[in-house]
């Protein structure tokens, strides 16, 4: 799982969306960008105030363009398009009808901020808010209804969207998205292949099989230097050894931070296992190697110094407040019926653990939203990439977990780079500068810019 927001069982979007390729010069610059700002918003807004299900909730200006707030009327059931519906937030960067536009989704709520892809192409960029999440989720008991939480419906929402945005739009599209956002952007392709010229997904987990961790057990068997791993095992495990020491500071900094675990983990004792079982993936998940140097002796570290640290370093606390249905939890029911966790074994730990079972997505759900694993969806996207996907490209991490499990693009001018030694944020900016130019024409030719 992971910390709450980018956790291990969370893979958040939230990382990398505003900066996936660095500080990128734009591909063409905008030319009287200020003076065409007016006559385009009015063009533009009646267009999409004329779009069936679509309302202008606000307009603002954004370095000379108008920025659209958006929200789109959708089927809670795209098979029962007549049936109840729910709105959809959405914005519009709108620069020029015939520059590409980027598709932009974190995976979760309405993401702000400017794609480097977005500066790279100087395109136009819609952004959606996934299904189910903050403001996007339907009201009264469909809003309950977990069901209708799927791979399909979202991709049948960005489907439907994109083709109403794309009678104003009509240059390139290109779909982006980062760890949850990039499995989305994916997901996406997959369902409605003629939807997006192009897809570029960062650092995008792939759990095929949810049966078979391997992957994840050999990342973490290999990652950094032996000398770190065992530090960081040690560290682990010397916070189980020491639970009767260091529960009450646990219980402590809930109280004055008024964390609850009824409605989820249950329990203080559940909470706290949990958040030291995800000490090691988000250690690697956020830091790097050069933080190594910062583990302390498990042995030797007083009850402060080993909690202290652990708080720094990959102790993330799950809690009712932030897993329920207006925070995090939609991303968990996801991961419990389609998506898939890592079930690590933790082997170095056994002998110290209360909970055996506690380490999937269910442990940290409402029991209203807690469901059951189906692992054929996940498993047909992974073939489809594999043999029919197009133009996607792909970027991970060298040292993120998430990264250990990775989509294989087809040969059909497909790519995939692996950036050396980076986190959860790899991005293009970060890749040898062979790779970084390679991956940067490809893009522009994507997008037919110069």
């Amino acid at each position: 799982m992971r910390n709450k927001g980018i956790s291990a069982l969370a893979c958040a979007g939230l990382m990398a969306g505003v900066a996936v390729l660095g500080g990128a010069v734009p591909a063409t610059a905008g030319t009287g960008a200020a003076a065409r700002a007016g006559d385009a918003a009015t063009d533009i807004r009646g267009q999409l105030e004329k779009i069936p299900g679509m309302t202008v909730v606000s307009v603002a200006d954004k370095e000379g363009f108008p920025l659209y707030t958006l929200t789109y009327a959708q089927p809670v059931d795209h098979r029962k398009p007549q049936g109840a519906t729910f709105t959809q937030r959405a914005t519009l960067w709108h620069k020029d009808t015939g520059k590409p536009t980027v598709l932009y989704t974190g995976g979760y709520t309405l993401a702000g901020g400017t794609t480097a892809l977005t500066k790279l192409i100087d395109a136009n960029q819609v952004s959606v808010e996934h299904r189910y999440f903050a403001q996007s989720r339907p009201s009264g008991a469909a809003g309950d209804d977990w069901s209708k939480m799927t791979v399909q419906q979202e991709a049948a929402d960005e489907h439907r969207l994109t083709k109403a945005l794309r009678t104003i739009e009509r240059g390139k599209w290109l779909g982006t998205g980062a760890s949850k956002g990039g499995m989305t952007a994916t997901y996406h392709e997959r369902f409605y292949p003629e939807d997006l010229d192009a897809v570029v997904a960062f650092v995008a987990p792939n759990d095929a099989n949810n049966r078979d961790d391997s992957g994840y057990e050999r990342f973490f068997k290999t990652v950094g230097t032996q000398e770190c791993r065992t530090a960081l095992n040690a560290v682990q495990r010397e916070m189980l050894v020491r639970r009767d020491a260091l529960l009450p500071k646990f219980e402590a900094d809930a109280e004055t931070n008024g964390d609850t675990f009824e409605e989820t983990l249950g329990t203080t004792d559940r909470a706290y296992e949990f958040a030291v079982l995800d000490q090691v993936w988000n250690f690697w998940q956020s830091g790097t190697a050069a933080d190594c140097p910062t583990v302390p002796d498990a042995k030797k570290a007083t009850d402060d110094e080993l909690y202290d640290w652990s708080k720094k370093h990959g102790f993330s606390v799950y809690q009712d407040e932030t897993l329920g249905t207006n925070g995090t939890g939609p991303y968990y029911r996801q991961a419990a019926t389609q998506l898939g966790w890592a079930d690590l074994k933790f082997k170095h730990l056994k002998d110290v653990r209360h909970h055996p079972d506690i380490y999937q997505p269910n442990s940290v759900l409402p029991a209203a939203m807690r469901g059951t694993y189906e692992n054929k969806t996940i498993a047909d996207v992974d073939r489809w990439v594999r043999t029919k996907g197009q133009r996607m490209m792909f970027v991970y991490g060298e040292n993120d977990p998430w990264s250990a499990e990775k989509f294989t693009p087809s040969h059909r001018d497909s790519h995939r780079y692996v950036v050396p030694g980076a986190n959860h944020g790899a991005s293009i900016a970060k890749l040898p500068a062979a790779e970084q130019a390679e991956a940067i024409a490809t893009i522009k030719r994507w997008a037919d810019v110069k």
